[in-house]
């Protein structure tokens, strides 16, 4: 996959300024920001998420909230876990973890339209065309970066999706994006060191110039996007990306799969002290013969992938500085229709989040008998990331100033859900 985002900066747009560069001023250029970290350095404790995408919206009613001998309960049955609850007989694996992560069943959104609604999950508020909202990875990673001054590699990368944008935090908190297997194209370097160096050099001379006259917010990010784009090119860190160095039978534990090995890199990444990851996994808008989807496809690859990352990171000694949630959208309806399929439904539908400071192995709400509505208190998007702040240390209390000059309240100021809170 490019390196390109709808907010990004793509290496050929990055690599066509060095081109037009003279080799003229290769003294005015310092490698000081370059800081090589050490290994023990790179072990200190940090926190860090791994957001597991859904794209399309999941059937939660068939994964995680099963209604067994219900009109809408569909052919799954529900089996024990290591945690308080019972989850869907196809993900075997998964359930062996649960007692790391927590199901919130009573998500009930607004939201059902997939571009609106994967807006508002990744940003806490509803589109609106005066403003550009952040996503959660650039708000995690902006937050979170203070944790790592040696990180060099981005500090939001997603992997197999073009991640969310930046909105107002400005295209330096832009996702990274790469493909599952960690290769980024174009990134491979032609010059030499010190031709790069050179024109590294002439390219920083007119940047600073420019920004100078112009004082030009656009203009500093755009310089920020450069220097890190060199720093990302010439560090020793960039192996994190580099899955294909993992022992076979590794690859294998998470799947061979495009989503499989992003989970692999993810974690990869969260060890080299990435603040966040989000890898995708589309293909859940099962509006026809949802269940045999479900079973052959969507819920073998799902399960061996989350519960070999869940299992990775609690025996390595970082479930309890990483957040792992799992969500799409919105769910889908509680009827099956005429063709054997589950349509849009935000009304009632689950997610799943466990790791870092939140308590796991719970069942948080519940939904009614048939799975048409929420009976407990529901929670929002908003109350959702406010919690997983809450667990990565992140105040709540945080407030960014949006380009108009609006106070934005972080993860659109919502409430804790308090039985997650330790």
């Amino acid at each position: 996959m490019d390196l390109s985002t709808p907010s990004g900066m793509t290496r050929r747009h990055f690599m066509s300024h060095l081109a037009g560069s003279s080799a003229a001023a290769a003294a005015a250029f310092s490698l000081g920001n370059a800081i090589q970290a050490n290994a023990a350095e790179m072990k200190k404790k940090r926190k860090s998420a791994i957001l597991l995408w859904m794209g399309g919206g999941p059937a939660t009613i068939d994964i995680w909230d099963l209604k067994p001998g219900a009109p809408t309960g569909g052919p799954f049955r529900p089996i024990s876990t290591t945690g308080d609850m019972q989850i869907c007989e196809h993900m075997p694996m998964t359930a062996q973890q649960m007692k790391h992560l927590s199901v919130v069943r009573s998500m009930s959104t607004r939201e059902a339209d997939h571009a609106r609604g994967r807006y508002y999950m990744h940003t806490g508020y509803v589109p609106n065309p005066n403003i550009e909202h952040p996503g959660y990875g650039s708000v995690i990673a902006h937050e979170l970066i203070s944790q790592r001054p040696e990180l060099e590699i981005p500090p939001f990368v997603s992997v197999g999706g073009a991640g969310s944008g930046p909105g107002f935090l400005g295209m330096a908190w832009s996702p990274f994006s790469v493909s599952s297997n960690g290769r980024v194209r174009n990134l491979e370097m032609k010059l030499d060191d010190q031709r790069l160096l050179q024109r590294m050099a002439a390219l920083k001379l007119i940047e600073d110039g420019f920004a100078k006259r112009t004082r030009d917010t656009p203009a500093t990010e755009h310089a920020k996007v450069l220097q890190k784009t060199f720093d990302l090119m010439t560090s020793d860190q960039m192996r994190a990306f580099k899955v294909d160095e993992e022992p076979d039978d590794v690859k294998e534990r998470y799947g061979t799969n495009g989503f499989g090995q992003g989970c692999l890199l993810a974690r990869r990444l969260v060890e080299a002290g990435v603040p966040f990851v989000e890898v995708d996994l589309g293909g859940w808008d099962n509006h026809q013969g949802i269940h045999t989807i479900l079973k052959d496809q969507k819920l073998p690859q799902l399960d061996k992938a989350m519960s070999a990352l869940v299992e990775d990171l609690a025996q390595r000694e970082l479930i309890d500085d990483t957040v792992v949630m799992w969500m799409g959208e919105f769910g889908r309806t509680p009827r099956i229709n005429q063709n054997g399929g589950r349509d849009h439904f935000a009304r009632a539908w689950s997610c799943v989040v466990g790791g870092g400071d939140l308590k796991g192995g719970l069942a948080v709400g519940e939904t009614s008998s048939d799975g048409s509505r929420v009976e407990t208190e529901p929670y929002s998007a908003e109350d959702l990331m406010t919690t997983v702040c809450k667990g990565l240390g992140i105040s709540t209390d945080t407030t960014f100033t949006s380009k108009n000059g609006r106070p934005m309240k972080i993860a659109g100021g919502g409430k804790l859900i308090s039985d997650l809170i330790a």
